[in-house]
Protein backbone atom coordinates (compact mmCIF):
# COMPACT_ATOMS: atom_id res chain seq x y z
CA UNK A 1 0.00 0.00 0.00
CA UNK A 2 1.47 3.16 -0.87
CA UNK A 3 2.41 5.40 2.32
CA UNK A 4 0.14 8.02 3.40
CA UNK A 5 0.77 11.21 4.97
CA UNK A 6 -1.00 10.86 8.67
CA UNK A 7 -2.70 14.26 8.55
CA UNK A 8 -3.99 14.04 4.82
CA UNK A 9 -5.33 10.25 5.51
CA UNK A 10 -7.17 11.55 8.70
CA UNK A 11 -8.01 15.02 6.59
CA UNK A 12 -6.61 17.30 8.91
CA UNK A 13 -4.46 19.55 9.14
CA UNK A 14 -0.98 20.16 11.20
CA UNK A 15 -2.67 23.03 13.24
CA UNK A 16 -5.38 20.08 14.18
CA UNK A 17 -6.02 19.82 18.18
CA UNK A 18 -6.78 16.23 19.78
CA UNK A 19 -10.65 16.41 19.44
CA UNK A 20 -10.39 17.39 16.19
CA UNK A 21 -7.97 14.54 15.31
CA UNK A 22 -9.83 12.06 17.37
CA UNK A 23 -13.13 12.80 15.77
CA UNK A 24 -11.51 12.61 12.28
CA UNK A 25 -9.83 9.60 13.43
CA UNK A 26 -13.26 7.72 14.05
CA UNK A 27 -15.02 9.06 10.92
CA UNK A 28 -12.42 7.35 9.01
CA UNK A 29 -12.32 4.21 10.85
CA UNK A 30 -16.11 3.94 10.51
CA UNK A 31 -15.96 4.19 6.75
CA UNK A 32 -13.11 1.85 6.26
CA UNK A 33 -14.21 -0.57 8.69
CA UNK A 34 -13.67 -4.33 8.04
CA UNK A 35 -16.92 -5.04 8.70
CA UNK A 36 -18.42 -2.18 6.98
CA UNK A 37 -16.50 -3.07 3.77
CA UNK A 38 -16.67 -7.01 3.98
CA UNK A 39 -13.93 -8.75 1.38
CA UNK A 40 -12.37 -5.13 0.04
CA UNK A 41 -8.66 -5.49 0.92
CA UNK A 42 -7.89 -1.72 -0.07
CA UNK A 43 -10.41 -0.69 2.79
CA UNK A 44 -8.65 -3.23 5.33
CA UNK A 45 -5.36 -1.21 4.29
CA UNK A 46 -7.00 1.73 4.85
CA UNK A 47 -8.43 0.79 8.00
CA UNK A 48 -5.02 0.00 9.24
CA UNK A 49 -3.57 2.85 8.12
CA UNK A 50 -6.31 5.07 9.63
CA UNK A 51 -5.27 3.50 13.06
CA UNK A 52 -1.59 3.69 12.92
CA UNK A 53 -2.36 7.57 12.18
CA UNK A 54 -4.28 8.14 14.77
CA UNK A 55 -1.78 6.44 17.06
CA UNK A 56 0.85 8.80 16.17
CA UNK A 57 -1.07 11.96 16.55
CA UNK A 58 -2.56 11.10 19.08
CA UNK A 59 0.31 10.98 21.58
CA UNK A 60 2.46 13.74 21.73
CA UNK A 61 5.72 12.85 21.92
CA UNK A 62 5.41 10.60 18.60
CA UNK A 63 3.71 13.24 16.75
CA UNK A 64 6.33 15.81 17.27
CA UNK A 65 8.70 13.43 16.20
CA UNK A 66 6.99 12.40 13.03
CA UNK A 67 6.39 16.53 11.91
CA UNK A 68 10.00 17.03 11.73
CA UNK A 69 11.44 13.53 10.53
CA UNK A 70 7.97 11.00 9.15
CA UNK A 71 7.91 7.76 10.04
CA UNK A 72 11.55 7.01 9.53
CA UNK A 73 12.30 9.36 12.65
CA UNK A 74 9.47 7.04 14.56
CA UNK A 75 11.42 3.84 14.22
CA UNK A 76 12.98 4.48 17.61
CA UNK A 77 9.49 5.15 19.24
CA UNK A 78 8.39 1.60 19.04
CA UNK A 79 6.45 2.79 16.50
CA UNK A 80 5.41 -0.53 13.91
CA UNK A 81 3.52 -0.70 10.88
CA UNK A 82 0.21 -2.94 11.26
CA UNK A 83 -3.06 -2.92 12.98
CA UNK A 84 -3.09 -2.68 16.77
CA UNK A 85 -6.17 -1.71 18.83
CA UNK A 86 -4.24 1.22 20.56
CA UNK A 87 -6.25 3.33 18.43
CA UNK A 88 -9.68 2.53 20.29
CA UNK A 89 -10.50 4.20 23.01
CA UNK A 90 -14.47 3.67 22.38
CA UNK A 91 -14.66 0.51 20.72
CA UNK A 92 -17.89 0.31 21.58
CA UNK A 93 -19.16 3.82 20.51
CA UNK A 94 -17.09 3.13 17.14
CA UNK A 95 -19.64 0.30 16.44
CA UNK A 96 -22.70 1.77 17.87
CA UNK A 97 -22.11 4.40 15.18
CA UNK A 98 -20.98 2.67 12.90
CA UNK A 99 -24.70 0.64 12.39
CA UNK A 100 -27.08 2.84 14.45
CA UNK A 101 -29.86 3.82 11.94
CA UNK A 102 -28.95 2.37 8.75
CA UNK A 103 -30.65 -0.87 8.52
CA UNK A 104 -29.92 -4.05 7.71
CA UNK A 105 -29.94 -3.42 3.70
CA UNK A 106 -27.11 -1.16 3.78
CA UNK A 107 -25.47 1.94 5.36
CA UNK A 108 -27.26 5.22 5.24
CA UNK A 109 -25.80 9.03 6.86
CA UNK A 110 -25.69 11.99 5.43
CA UNK A 111 -22.64 12.10 2.59
CA UNK A 112 -22.98 15.79 2.26
CA UNK A 113 -22.23 16.37 5.85
CA UNK A 114 -18.60 15.82 5.08
CA UNK A 115 -16.74 18.64 4.79
CA UNK A 116 -14.38 18.70 1.54
CA UNK A 117 -11.71 21.39 -0.29
CA UNK A 118 -12.80 22.47 -3.21
CA UNK A 119 -9.42 22.96 -4.51
CA UNK A 120 -8.16 19.31 -5.98
CA UNK A 121 -3.83 19.53 -4.84
CA UNK A 122 -2.67 18.64 -1.86
CA UNK A 123 -0.98 21.25 -0.07
CA UNK A 124 1.54 19.65 1.16
CA UNK A 125 4.84 18.70 -1.38
CA UNK A 126 7.69 16.27 -1.05
CA UNK A 127 10.73 16.12 -2.43
CA UNK A 128 13.68 13.86 -3.11
CA UNK A 129 17.05 15.76 -1.79
CA UNK A 130 20.32 13.50 -2.23
CA UNK A 131 23.23 14.57 -0.06
CA UNK A 132 26.98 13.49 0.32
CA UNK A 133 28.16 10.96 3.32
CA UNK A 134 29.68 13.68 5.52
CA UNK A 135 26.82 16.10 4.79
CA UNK A 136 24.47 13.85 6.63
CA UNK A 137 27.07 12.78 9.42
CA UNK A 138 27.92 16.54 10.17
CA UNK A 139 25.00 18.65 8.10
CA UNK A 140 25.03 21.16 5.62
CA UNK A 141 23.20 24.32 3.90
CA UNK A 142 21.39 23.09 1.11
CA UNK A 143 20.11 25.22 -1.93
CA UNK A 144 16.41 23.44 -2.49
CA UNK A 145 14.60 24.10 -5.88
CA UNK A 146 11.08 22.61 -6.43
CA UNK A 147 7.92 23.46 -8.21
CA UNK A 148 5.10 24.84 -6.09
CA UNK A 149 1.21 24.81 -7.05
CA UNK A 150 -0.55 28.48 -5.88
CA UNK A 151 -5.01 28.30 -6.61
CA UNK A 152 -5.65 29.46 -10.01
CA UNK A 153 -7.28 33.01 -9.43
CA UNK A 154 -9.91 32.29 -12.73
CA UNK A 155 -11.74 29.22 -10.56
CA UNK A 156 -10.74 29.61 -7.24
CA UNK A 157 -8.34 26.21 -7.18
CA UNK A 158 -11.72 24.51 -8.58
CA UNK A 159 -10.55 23.65 -11.95
CA UNK A 160 -13.84 24.40 -13.24
CA UNK A 161 -15.12 27.90 -15.14
CA UNK A 162 -15.89 30.53 -13.14
CA UNK A 163 -15.27 28.57 -9.76
CA UNK A 164 -18.86 27.20 -10.38
CA UNK A 165 -19.00 23.53 -9.64
CA UNK A 166 -21.89 20.85 -10.96
CA UNK A 167 -23.45 18.63 -9.04
CA UNK A 168 -21.50 15.71 -9.76
CA UNK A 169 -23.68 13.12 -12.41
CA UNK A 170 -21.99 9.74 -11.37
CA UNK A 171 -23.39 10.01 -7.52
CA UNK A 172 -26.08 12.69 -8.18
CA UNK A 173 -24.60 14.90 -5.70
CA UNK A 174 -24.64 11.83 -2.74
CA UNK A 175 -20.60 11.90 -2.42
CA UNK A 176 -21.47 8.32 -2.37
CA UNK A 177 -21.91 5.34 -4.83
CA UNK A 178 -23.73 1.91 -4.09
CA UNK A 179 -22.77 -1.48 -4.75
CA UNK A 180 -24.05 -4.74 -4.21
CA UNK A 181 -22.98 -7.99 -2.73
CA UNK A 182 -25.56 -11.02 -2.43
CA UNK A 183 -28.33 -9.31 -0.36
CA UNK A 184 -26.77 -6.38 0.96
CA UNK A 185 -25.78 -3.33 -0.03
CA UNK A 186 -22.59 -1.33 0.60
CA UNK A 187 -21.62 2.31 -0.09
CA UNK A 188 -18.59 4.22 -0.94
CA UNK A 189 -16.94 7.47 -1.59
CA UNK A 190 -17.49 8.74 -5.22
CA UNK A 191 -14.06 8.35 -6.74
CA UNK A 192 -15.28 11.37 -8.99
CA UNK A 193 -16.20 13.96 -6.71
CA UNK A 194 -14.30 12.08 -3.72
CA UNK A 195 -16.97 12.69 -1.75
CA UNK A 196 -17.80 16.17 -2.25
CA UNK A 197 -20.95 15.61 -4.73
CA UNK A 198 -19.78 18.76 -6.93
CA UNK A 199 -17.90 18.26 -9.62
CA UNK A 200 -16.57 20.84 -13.18
CA UNK A 201 -18.75 20.35 -15.63
CA UNK A 202 -17.07 22.84 -17.54
CA UNK A 203 -13.36 23.19 -17.27
CA UNK A 204 -11.16 26.27 -16.43
CA UNK A 205 -9.32 27.40 -19.62
CA UNK A 206 -6.84 29.63 -17.59
CA UNK A 207 -5.35 26.17 -15.65
CA UNK A 208 -6.93 23.74 -18.07
CA UNK A 209 -8.58 22.22 -15.67
CA UNK A 210 -6.20 21.78 -12.91
CA UNK A 211 -6.98 24.31 -10.86
CA UNK A 212 -3.59 25.67 -9.91
CA UNK A 213 -0.40 27.55 -11.62
CA UNK A 214 2.70 26.21 -10.89
CA UNK A 215 6.04 27.98 -10.43
CA UNK A 216 9.76 27.10 -9.95
CA UNK A 217 10.76 27.96 -6.51
CA UNK A 218 14.42 27.82 -4.35
CA UNK A 219 15.68 28.63 -0.59
CA UNK A 220 18.55 27.15 1.16
CA UNK A 221 17.72 25.08 4.56
CA UNK A 222 19.80 23.69 7.28
CA UNK A 223 19.74 19.72 7.04
CA UNK A 224 20.56 18.92 10.84
CA UNK A 225 23.83 16.84 11.92
CA UNK A 226 23.07 13.22 11.95
CA UNK A 227 20.13 12.64 9.82
CA UNK A 228 20.11 9.23 8.02
CA UNK A 229 19.00 7.95 4.33
CA UNK A 230 14.99 7.82 4.86
CA UNK A 231 15.10 10.57 7.21
CA UNK A 232 12.18 12.98 6.62
CA UNK A 233 12.81 16.59 7.28
CA UNK A 234 9.88 19.43 7.77
CA UNK A 235 10.13 22.97 6.32
CA UNK A 236 6.99 25.31 7.75
CA UNK A 237 4.85 26.94 4.98
CA UNK A 238 7.22 26.16 1.86
CA UNK A 239 4.19 23.80 0.20
CA UNK A 240 1.47 24.55 -2.04
CA UNK A 241 -0.70 27.29 -1.58
CA UNK A 242 -4.89 27.30 -1.26
CA UNK A 243 -6.99 29.89 -2.56
CA UNK A 244 -7.70 31.55 0.92
CA UNK A 245 -3.65 31.63 1.06
CA UNK A 246 -3.01 28.55 3.20
CA UNK A 247 -0.03 27.31 2.77
CA UNK A 248 1.32 23.71 3.48
CA UNK A 249 4.66 22.54 4.34
CA UNK A 250 7.66 21.22 2.15
CA UNK A 251 8.78 17.71 3.05
CA UNK A 252 12.68 16.81 2.50
CA UNK A 253 13.02 13.07 2.09
CA UNK A 254 16.62 12.44 2.72
CA UNK A 255 18.59 9.94 0.33
CA UNK A 256 22.23 9.55 1.25
CA UNK A 257 25.24 9.31 -0.72
CA UNK A 258 27.61 5.72 0.41
CA UNK A 259 31.08 6.41 0.97
CA UNK A 260 33.98 4.36 -0.68
CA UNK A 261 35.36 3.23 3.21
CA UNK A 262 32.71 3.93 5.64
CA UNK A 263 29.78 1.72 6.24
CA UNK A 264 26.82 3.57 8.31
CA UNK A 265 24.53 1.53 10.57
CA UNK A 266 22.09 3.67 12.31
CA UNK A 267 24.39 6.15 14.62
CA UNK A 268 27.30 3.15 14.04
CA UNK A 269 30.40 3.46 11.69
CA UNK A 270 31.77 0.54 10.42
CA UNK A 271 35.73 0.70 9.09
CA UNK A 272 37.73 -1.68 7.86
CA UNK A 273 41.54 -1.54 7.97
CA UNK A 274 43.97 -4.21 6.48
CA UNK A 275 46.49 -5.58 8.88
CA UNK A 276 49.54 -7.23 6.91
CA UNK A 277 49.81 -11.32 8.49
CA UNK A 278 53.52 -10.28 10.18
CA UNK A 279 51.69 -7.62 12.18
CA UNK A 280 48.86 -9.70 13.49
CA UNK A 281 52.26 -12.35 14.31
CA UNK A 282 53.72 -9.72 16.67
CA UNK A 283 51.10 -7.59 17.19
CA UNK A 284 51.14 -4.16 16.48
CA UNK A 285 49.04 -0.39 17.45
CA UNK A 286 48.14 1.44 13.93
CA UNK A 287 46.33 4.98 13.45
CA UNK A 288 42.70 5.08 12.51
CA UNK A 289 41.44 8.10 10.22
CA UNK A 290 37.90 8.48 12.75
CA UNK A 291 34.80 10.98 11.64
CA UNK A 292 36.34 13.79 13.57
CA UNK A 293 40.12 12.78 14.38
CA UNK A 294 42.86 10.23 14.53
CA UNK A 295 42.65 7.19 16.89
CA UNK A 296 44.81 4.90 18.01
CA UNK A 297 44.28 1.04 17.95
CA UNK A 298 46.05 -1.55 19.31
CA UNK A 299 46.14 -5.07 17.30
CA UNK A 300 47.11 -7.72 20.08
CA UNK A 301 48.92 -10.94 18.58
CA UNK A 302 46.69 -13.93 17.80
CA UNK A 303 43.94 -11.16 16.27
CA UNK A 304 41.19 -13.33 13.94
CA UNK A 305 40.41 -12.01 10.56
CA UNK A 306 37.20 -9.92 10.77
CA UNK A 307 37.54 -9.41 14.27
CA UNK A 308 36.17 -6.01 15.59
CA UNK A 309 37.35 -3.59 17.95
CA UNK A 310 34.97 -0.54 19.42
CA UNK A 311 35.67 3.23 20.07
CA UNK A 312 32.71 4.39 21.83
CA UNK A 313 31.20 7.96 20.66
CA UNK A 314 33.01 8.23 18.01
CA UNK A 315 30.17 7.24 15.41
CA UNK A 316 27.07 9.92 14.38
CA UNK A 317 25.73 11.97 16.41
CA UNK A 318 21.79 10.84 16.92
CA UNK A 319 19.69 13.71 15.14
CA UNK A 320 17.06 12.71 18.12
CA UNK A 321 19.21 14.03 20.69
CA UNK A 322 20.49 10.53 22.31
CA UNK A 323 24.13 11.18 22.08
CA UNK A 324 26.38 9.56 19.97
CA UNK A 325 27.13 6.22 18.15
CA UNK A 326 29.85 4.07 17.96
CA UNK A 327 32.98 3.68 15.44
CA UNK A 328 33.99 -0.04 14.81
CA UNK A 329 36.88 -1.15 12.85
CA UNK A 330 36.80 -4.46 11.58
CA UNK A 331 40.21 -6.36 10.67
CA UNK A 332 41.41 -8.05 7.20
CA UNK A 333 44.02 -9.98 7.68
CA UNK A 334 46.39 -9.47 4.26
CA UNK A 335 48.93 -11.99 3.52
CA UNK A 336 51.21 -11.40 0.58
CA UNK A 337 50.36 -12.53 -3.40
CA UNK A 338 54.40 -13.47 -4.15
CA UNK A 339 56.79 -13.95 -2.27
CA UNK A 340 61.15 -14.29 -3.27
CA UNK A 341 63.37 -16.86 -2.46
CA UNK A 342 65.03 -14.94 0.27
CA UNK A 343 61.48 -14.63 1.38
CA UNK A 344 60.14 -18.38 1.10
CA UNK A 345 63.78 -19.28 3.00
CA UNK A 346 62.68 -16.73 5.84
CA UNK A 347 59.57 -18.24 6.38
CA UNK A 348 60.65 -21.72 6.35
CA UNK A 349 62.95 -20.92 9.10
CA UNK A 350 60.41 -19.80 10.97
CA UNK A 351 58.31 -22.31 10.23
CA UNK A 352 61.02 -24.78 11.47
CA UNK A 353 61.62 -22.33 14.86
CA UNK A 354 57.81 -23.33 16.30
CA UNK A 355 59.11 -27.18 15.56
CA UNK A 356 56.11 -29.56 16.28
CA UNK A 357 54.10 -26.57 17.15
CA UNK A 358 53.62 -25.56 13.27
CA UNK A 359 52.71 -28.95 12.38
CA UNK A 360 50.07 -29.79 14.64
CA UNK A 361 48.20 -31.15 11.76
CA UNK A 362 50.23 -34.04 11.52
CA UNK A 363 49.75 -35.24 15.10
CA UNK A 364 45.91 -34.85 14.54
CA UNK A 365 45.82 -36.97 11.73
CA UNK A 366 47.92 -39.16 13.17
CA UNK A 367 44.99 -39.94 16.30
CA UNK A 368 42.68 -40.08 13.73
CA UNK A 369 44.67 -42.53 11.70
CA UNK A 370 45.10 -44.80 14.50
CA UNK A 371 41.37 -44.70 15.56
CA UNK A 372 39.89 -45.97 12.15
CA UNK A 373 42.02 -48.35 12.01
CA UNK A 374 40.28 -49.71 15.68
CA UNK A 375 36.99 -49.57 13.37
CA UNK A 376 38.09 -52.03 11.49
CA UNK A 377 40.39 -54.61 13.32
Amino acid sequence: MTEFDYYELLEVTKNSDKTTIKKAYRKMAMKYHPDKNPGDTEAEEKFKAVNEAYQVLSDDEKRQVYDRYGKAGLEGHGQGRGFSSGGFDDLGSIFEEMFSGSGFGGFGGSSRGRERKTYNYNLDVAIELEIEFNEAIFGAKKEINYSQKKACNDCKGTGAKNGKLSTCSHCNGQGQVHMRQGFMTFAQTCPHCEGSGEAASTKCKSCTGSGYKASKEKFEVNIPEGVNNGNRIRVSNKGNIAPDGTQGDLYLQIKVKEDSHYVRHDDDIYVETPIFFTQIALGTTIKIHGLRNELELTIPTGTKDKEQFKFNGEGVKSVQGYGKGDLIVQVKIKYPKTINSEQKELLEKLQDSFGIESKQHESNFDGMFQKVKKWFS
